[in-house]
């Protein structure tokens, strides 16, 4: 006889840049959730679906937990801690190469208050020797009664396996909540908008990053050619920023455009036609009603 069929839901904390976006999209096999050396770049809730014959397990990439400068950084570190009681089974993803830190010192503080089993996952762990991760899991063994403490990385692979195994051996029986050939709950609009933000991330500096919002304004399929026109509208704080979004002669919001474009044609599977305009919206990550409007929902506070 075949073993029941066992699925969960498993949020990703930790710091921001720690390696949880990574982490999901090597498991998922597929980009789902936007990456840049950037802290805070996931905003929202990512769920990424995994499904085998034996199981499915939802993942949620939950953003960085950090000490929030606005409503938006309010929203992010609410929506984190949210997830705690929501799930079955927790990853709390710290990097090797930076050790023990303030940052997830907090964390600790809040997982102590949860009954959730938690995965303590140490990453990165090409960048540093054995001896030093030895040190590390002793430090951290004694700060939480984690359930598994494996040591991983996200980048290339290293012990993932092992990660899955461990993760189904903590699931319970339970129904099949995604078709199986499904990746993520989120809409494609969503996806898309993310993609082009992320190349804001890479290509800009300082505050600008952090200053932006993406909303998907249309998409329209050419019936005859099957291309898609999309048409996006990048949000930002100050009207220096929109300088610098266009770039000289329009250079910067080219290659923005550009290099998203690739990124949605492979999402996609099909050809794709991206305009895209930069609006200025002064203060937008402190007034509710823009958070709303951008996709930050109230209904996650």
């Amino acid at each position: 006889m075949s073993e029941p069929f066992k699925s969960g839901f498993v949020a990703i904390v930790g710091r921001p840049n720690v390696g949880k976006s990574t982490l999901l999209n090597h498991i998922i096999g597929q980009k789902i959730a936007i990456m840049s050396d950037k802290a805070q770049t996931t905003r929202n809730k990512v769920q990424g679906v995994y499904t085998t014959d034996e199981s499915q397990i939802i993942f949620i990439d939950t953003p960085g937990i950090h000490k929030p400068k606005h409503k938006l950084g309010d929203f992010m570190v609410k929506i984190a801690l949210n997830t705690f009681q929501e799930v079955d089974l927790i990853y709390f993803v710290i990097d090797a190469s930076t050790g023990f830190g303030r940052g997830d010192e907090f964390i600790i503080e809040k997982l102590k208050n949860v009954q959730t089993p938690v995965f303590l996952l140490i990453n990165k762990i090409d960048l540093i020797s054995p001896e030093e991760l030895f040190k590390l899991i002793e430090q951290y063994r004694e700060l939480l009664d984690f359930e598994e403490i494996i040591p991983i990385s996200a980048l290339q692979g290293n012990n993932v396996p092992n990660l899955l195994d461990q993760t189904n051996a903590n699931l319970e029986v339970g129904p099949m909540y995604y078709p199986k050939d499904q990746i993520t709950d989120h809409p494609e609009r969503f996806i898309i908008s993310e993609l082009i933000r992320e190349q804001v991330l890479q290509l800009t500096r300082e505050e600008v990053p952090h200053s932006v919002a993406v909303v998907i304004e249309g998409i329209e399929k050419n019936p005859k050619t099957e291309k898609l026109t999309i048409n996006a509208t990048i949000i930002v704080e100050r009207s220096t920023q929109k300088g610098i979004i266009i770039g000289k002669q329009g250079q910067m919001l080219k290659q923005i455009g550009m290099r998203a474009r690739k990124e949605i044609e492979s999402l996609l599977g099909s050809k794709v036609f991206l305009e895209i305009w930069v609006k200025v919206q002064k203060n937008w990550r402190d007034k509710e009603h823009y958070l709303h409007d951008y996709g930050f929902d109230r209904e996650e506070y």
